[in-house]
Formats: C-alpha cells, sequence, structure tokens
C-alpha cells in the first residue's frame, strides 16, 4: 500500500520535525553552522598551503634542470672544441630533452599560481562573509535571548506558561481538597449534633434515635408514678421522713 507508506512516513517526518523544533536552540545552531564555517575556511587556507608547497616543489626542480641544462651546454662546447662532434651532439641532446621538461613544469607552475590566486581570491571572500555571518549570528544570539526573557516574564506574570500552569493546576487542587474538607467537617459536625453519631467509647450496646426517645419516655412515666405517689401519701396525712439538717451529725455516729 504506497499510500499508506507515504502517509505514515510523512506524519513521522512531521513529528520528528516538531520534536526537533522544540528541542533546537537557536543559540547552539548559530554557534554550530560558524564553527562548520571556519573549518571551511582552515580547509581553504590547507589547500592553499598545498598548492604553494607544490609550487616551490615544481620551482626548485627548475632550478635544479636549469642548472644541468647549462652545464650540458658547457660540456657540449668542450666537446666541439676538442673535435669530439658526437659527444657534443650528445650533450646537446640531452639538454633539449632537459629544456623541453622545462616548458612543462613552466606550465605546471603556472597552473599552480592560478590555483593560489583563485584559492586566495575565495579565503577572502569567504572571510568576508563568515564575518558577516559572525556578526548577524551574535546579533539574532542577544534577540533569541531578549525574546525568550520576555517571554517568561510574560508568562510568568499571566500565567499561561508551562510552569504557571502546572501551579495553577496544583493550587486549584489545593482549593478543592479544602473545600472538600470543609464541606466533610460540616457534614459530620451537623451529624453529631443530632445525634446521628454514637459516641464509639461508651460501653455496651449502643441505641439508636428511636431507642433513646424510648427511653425518654419511659423515664418521664416513672418520675409521673412516684409523683403521684408522693401526693397520695401527702393526701392521707402521712407525714414524710424529716432529713436532719445540712452541716448537723446524726446521733451517735
Amino acid at each position: 500500500m504506497p499510500g499508506l507508506t507515504g502517509r505514515f512516513s510523512t506524519m513521522v517526518k512531521a513529528k520528528v520535525s516538531a520534536a526537533l523544533d522544540r528541542t533546537e536552540d537557536p543559540a547552539e545552531t548559530l554557534d554550530y553552522s560558524y564553527e562548520k564555517q571556519l573549518e571551511l575556511l582552515q580547509n581553504v587556507k590547507s589547500g592553499i598551503a598545498e598548492v604553494v608547497t607544490s609550487k616551490k616543489r615544481l620551482q626548485m626542480q627548475e632550478g635544479s634542470l636549469r642548472e644541468q641544462a647549462a652545464k650540458l651546454e658547457g660540456q657540449a662546447r668542450q666537446a666541439l672544441s676538442a673535435g669530439n662532434e658526437d659527444l657534443s651532439r650528445a650533450a646537446l641532446q640531452r639538454k633539449q630533452a632537459i629544456e623541453d621538461e622545462l616548458g612543462s613544469l613552466d606550465q605546471q607552475v603556472v597552473e599552480l599560481e592560478r590555483q593560489q590566486d583563485q584559492l586566495t581570491d575565495n579565503e577572502k571572500k569567504l572571510q568576508v562573509k563568515i564575518e558577516a555571518f559572525r556578526t548577524k549570528k551574535e546579533v539574532i544570539k542577544a534577540q533569541y535571548s531578549a525574546a525568550d526573557a520576555q517571554v517568561q516574564i510574560s508568562e510568568a506574570a499571566t500565567g499561561v506558561g508551562e510552569q504557571m500552569a502546572d501551579v495553577g493546576l496544583a493550587m486549584q487542587r489545593a482549593m478543592e481538597k479544602t473545600e472538600n474538607m470543609k464541606a466533610r467537617a460540616d457534614a459530620v459536625g451537623e451529624l453529631e449534633q443530632t445525634g446521628t453519631f454514637d459516641d464509639l467509647t461508651q460501653l455496651g450496646a449502643r441505641e439508636d434515635d428511636l431507642g433513646r426517645q424510648l427511653a425518654q419516655v419511659t423515664d418521664a412515666s416513672e418520675v409521673d408514678a412516684q409523683l403521684n405517689k408522693m401526693k397520695a401519701e401527702l393526701g392521707s396525712g402521712a407525714t414524710p421522713q424529716q432529713l436532719p439538717p445540712a452541716g448537723e451529725k446524726e446521733a451517735g455516729s
């Protein structure tokens, strides 16, 4: 399924790109680009040094060959003066071969000089570009730092930042827990006042609200019965037993 594969590949690339955008630091990226340009400049300088070294080597070889050519010419003259024309001819032939080689070396030296001039010109242009990039890089880094600081300050002031959002959520949870605890405390207090909760420290069987009401009715009935009995005794002329006044001791005590 080429279509599905293509969509999946695009989605993965988009996810990776978004992740890189979140983690990428523009200052680090600019510094890295600047370092790569410096490496390129150093490579150009190394290339120039190699070209100059090769040119100097060829020039030294040319000097040696010219000395040989001059020496061969002198030997050819001496041989010809001595009447040895064949030896003179051989010396001149060798001298001609050296001069041909010198002509090839001259062309190579000229080519190396052209490369040297081109590389030197490229080095100067690259140096200017790198210096301009460095200046622009520092400006962008300063602008990014200022903008980042402004964003952090604004987010902290308005509470829209990620960290402030976490703080806000934590505060909201704390407020909700506090409200829930207050409501629970009020509910427990209200239930305690109505007698819904029994005292867990009391021994014996616990009574519910209905039992307590029945007990109160029974107690009231007993009090009424004792009161009626006392009234009946008073009505029949019975004298109630007098209690000794407070503070007096009983006889014999």
